[in-house]
This record gives C-alpha cells, sequence and structure tokens, in this order.
C-alpha cells in the first residue's frame, strides 16, 4: 500500500510505517490542485490541517482506504462522504489528551492566581502584592462541556483538589467516577469554571454567546482549549466587560483559518494585519490569557500522536 504524507510529523511516523512495508511518499509543498492531480495513486494519505478534504478531493482520491490526521478532530475532512465511499477515518485524540488537560489545569492556576499579570509588573520594576492577591481553588465546581477524551483528561488532573467536576455531554451515561454528569441547567446553576472540550459541529458552532453566557446563575471563568469557533468574541467581551464572565483562558479563536497556522489577514495594499476590535479588546486584558493554538502540542504529544495513527493503520490493514 502506498500513503502519501501532506503535513510534516514525527519521524517516527514513517519509519514505522516503512518498517511494516507501506510505501511512504511525502508532499508538504504541493497546491491542493497539485495533490489532486495524483491522489489517485495512493490508497492512504495523512494529514494535519493543511487544507480542507472535500468531495471533490475524495472523488479524486479513487483507490483510496483511509485517511490519518494526526490530531484529535476530523473537521477538515468530509466525513460524511468518505464514510459513503468506504474510506477509513483514523484520528488521534488520545495522542494529545494528557497535552490538553495539563494545559487547561495550567491556565485555571494561572488565572486565578494573575500569574501573568504579577511576572509582567515584576519585570517592569512594579511590586504590587495586596494586587495580586489570587483565589484558591478548592472549593470551586468546575462544568466541562464536552467528555470526552480531553475532558475525561482535564477531570483527572482535577482529582488533586477539593473540587466538585461537572460534565454536560449529548451522549449518555459518559460520567465517571472523576465527573459528574448533569444537564445543561444544572451544569449552568452550579459552575464557577467552564472548560470547554468539544469537538466543531454544528451544534458546538457559536455556542458560548450572550444567550448562554446568561444562562449561568453565577459569575463564572472560561476555558476554551477545543476550537474557536465554539466562542462568539465580541459576546465574550462583553461578558468580560460586564464581569459576568470573570476572565478567560483561551488557546483557541474564532479567527483562525481551517489550517490553524494563521490567524488574522494583512491588508493586500498596507501589510497591516486586519485585527478585530474584540481582539483589541483581550490583549489588553489582564483577566485574559492566550496561547496560539498549542494545548495539545507538546514534545511527548508529538510523538504519541503520531505513535497512535501507526497503531491503528497497522490494526486495520496489516
Amino acid at each position: 500500500m502506498k500513503i502519501l504524507h501532506l503535513d510534516s510529523n514525527h519521524p517516527l511516523l514513517i519509519n514505522q510505517l516503512n518498517d511494516l512495508g507501506f510505501t511512504n511518499d511525502e508532499d508538504y509543498t504541493s497546491s491542493k490542485k497539485e495533490i489532486e492531480a495524483k491522489i489517485d495513486l495512493y490508497d492512504g494519505f495523512i494529514i494535519r490541517s493543511r487544507f480542507k478534504i472535500d468531495k471533490n478531493f475524495l472523488d479524486k482520491a479513487k483507490n483510496l482506504k483511509f485517511i490519518g490526521r494526526v490530531g484529535a478532530g476530523l473537521e477538515n475532512i468530509d466525513c460524511e462522504y468518505a464514510t459513503e465511499k468506504n474510506i477509513k477515518l483514523i484520528a488521534a485524540p488520545e495522542g494529545n489528551r494528557n497535552a490538553v488537560g495539563e494545559h487547561s489545569l495550567a491556565m485555571l492556576l494561572s488565572l486565578f492566581n494573575k500569574l501573568n499579570k504579577a511576572d509582567n509588573e515584576v519585570r517592569n520594576g512594579k511590586w504590587l502584592r495586596e494586587e495580586n492577591r489570587g483565589i484558591e481553588l478548592d472549593g470551586q465546581t468546575v462544568g466541562l462541556i464536552g467528555y470526552g477524551n480531553m475532558g475525561k483528561s482535564f477531570a483527572k488532573k482535577l482529582r488533586g483538589f477539593d473540587v466538585d467536576v461537572l460534565c454536560y455531554d449529548i451522549k449518555q451515561n459518559v460520567g465517571d467516577a472523576n465527573c459528574k454528569q448533569v444537564s445543561l441547567k444544572e451544569l449552568q446553576e452550579k459552575a464557577d469554571v467552564l472548560s470547554l472540550h468539544t469537538p466543531q459541529t454544528e451544534l458546538t458552532e457559536n455556542m458560548i454567546n450572550t444567550e448562554f453566557i446568561n444562562g449561568f446563575k453565577k459569575n463564572f471563568w472560561l476555558l476554551n482549549t477545543a476550537r474557536g469557533s465554539a466562542v462568539i468574541t465580541k459576546d465574550l467581551v462583553n461578558a468580560l466587560k460586564s464581569g459576568k464572565i470573570l476572565g478567560a483562558g483561551l488557546d483557541v479563536l474564532e479567527y483562525e483559518k481551517s489550517s490553524f497556522e494563521n490567524l488574522f489577514k494583512k491588508d493586500v495594499t498596507s501589510g497591516a494585519v486586519e485585527m478585530p476590535e474584540a481582539f483589541k479588546y483581550l490583549i489588553a486584558s489582564e483577566n485574559v490569557l492566550l496561547s496560539p493554538h498549542v494545548a495539545g502540542w507538546t514534545i511527548e504529544s508529538k510523538a504519541r500522536l503520531a505513535q497512535t495513527i501507526v497503531n491503528k493503520i497497522k490494526a486495520n490493514f496489516c
């Protein structure tokens, strides 16, 4: 079987597939149109988020047996059409779930203890102790929306704290010893912290809007290490201004391109970055913590993601 690699990954991916007898070709620079012209030569391809895999692309992949995505989600692939064509879809949420759980916890503790603000002030010669008095996680109720690989990982990290962990998920009976599954209404009544761990779907797009935010009984903290499309940024900003949202840790933003590799467009004439007003507010806010879609992007997860893809290809095609 021949496999085309469209994004660079940990070298173990190609090395182990070579050892299993697969032929591996790499093309990290050709345009989508150029890839379409030769994709019929391959039995499988492996991608991260370089471009969307749509019906036209899949129709040209006449011999395709599988698609491997080195990541958790499959939103850049027309999964329904691929399934109709009996193409096996392989993702690797197991590979970076631990990294996402740790990153979520790190963001929460940093927000509660004002670490970014305090660090910046000390570096600028300010020694403000009372202004940087933090709050403790113990005694809080943490609500998770989405309780798959990522949500479960975060809940596991919270076991060392004296907290109540609740989750809401469209699937039934996903709760476990680390987290109690509840209705969305109960989660909104009790949560002090809301953490998103959902895939990108029609149900989750623009999910966190003004109406949803105002449905919470308490003022609360927001974490998003899932997908930027889940949060309407201008509604988040309004809630930050009013105090309904006490602070936010955002690893993802609605402005991200589908490849996740870039954020804002540049003006063709001036070359200046077109920055939305809502984002300008976020970057100036001391109670907002931002990172560039790296929650699952650790040294260990890079290897683990690749290994997961190898293991699943081996299980299905060897």
